[in-house]
């Protein structure tokens, strides 16, 4: 199933998008979609079959209709670093012996097509293209790679934007440069994991301003998804409706020789992950002291 959320900032209302590519509006048959849905078999059964019977879901005009985060409630992020053997290379950093962990806020997430704020002053704000797992069961010291498989819900796109002054030379942890305001756009959809039977199979691929910027594949990273949840669940518990962030492939503006082709306001970042959709971003100032409703 290919599920999202659509309508104006915190009103959004669930639908799905069938084998047609019909939008339909699935709030006659669940409330949302949200950690409680994942969390639910009898709610998820209800969904699918509402997914093999579509035509009696009612159809919605995707012109004009704002496509929000694809979940609701999200309990918390947790990206891996320098997950790519290609992207470590192009930063000059040894490949990780065990996997790189951070955190972003929840409150960083924004709809795919939303506005991402440059915070001010910043001169080195990033992209990161990025395979988002949505974790579907509790997920406490496991074991093994098809464990950690085994408790994923499904997949999404995720763009993992960064301020590099903050993360690298500002001291402390990198989270400094990752929690920035809209700095974590989610979606389009959140793609089920019955639809996508090798997640190491998945091409993923940035632009800016139409140039390719990034153009690569998750059989490139270092630890695969399933190995990376089973890793995550032994230091910290994984709950329905929390986000893995898998980590970027090469071609970051960091990895450029100089001048570095950092975002600024007005540049168009489009985003591709195969079978889970396109994100696009506009970037836009933030001003100082004022933020902006996006997600």
């Amino acid at each position: 199933m290919k599920l999202l959320r659509v309508g104006t900032a915190g009103a959004e209302r669930p639908a799905l998008l069938d084998r047609a590519g019909i939008l339909r509006d699935l709030s006659g048959v669940v409330p949302g979609l949200d950690a409680a849905l994942l969390a639910a078999d009898p709610a998820l059964a209800k969904v699918r079959r509402a997914a093999d019977d579509p035509d009696g879901l009612p159809p919605l005009d995707p012109a004009g209709l704002r496509t929000g985060p694809p979940l609701a409630g999200i309990g918390k992020i947790v990206c891996v670093g320098l997950n790519y053997h290609d992207h470590a290379r192009e930063t000059g950093a040894a490949i990780p012996e065990e996997p790189i962990l951070f955190l972003k806020a929840p409150d960083t997430v924004v709809g795919p097509h939303d506005t991402v704020l440059i915070p001010p002053g910043s001169t080195r704000t990033d992209w990161e293209a990025e395979l988002g797992v949505v974790i579907g069961r509790t997920a406490r010291h496991l074991k093994t790679a098809e464990e950690g498989l085994a408790h994923v819900a499904g997949y999404t796109i995720a763009h993992d934007v960064s301020e590099r002054e903050y993360q690298i030379e500002r001291g402390g942890t990198w989270d400094k440069g990752k929690n920035c305001e809209t700095f974590s756009p989610l979606g389009p959809w959140l793609v089920t994991a019955d639809e996508i039977p090798d997640p190491q199979a998945l091409a993923v691929r940035l632009s800016v301003n139409g140039v390719l910027r990034q153009d690569g594949t998750t059989a490139d990273q270092i630890f695969p998804v399933g190995e990376a949840v089973a890793y995550i669940s032994r230091f910290m518990t994984l709950y329905p409706g929390d986000i893995v962030s898998t980590g970027t492939p090469a071609g970051v503006a960091m990895g450029h020789p100089d001048p570095k082709p950092y975002l600024r306001p007005g540049d168009v970042v489009e985003v591709e992950i195969g079978g889970l959709g396109r994100q696009r971003q506009v970037m836009a100032a933030a001003e100082e002291g004022v933020g902006e409703a996006v997600a």
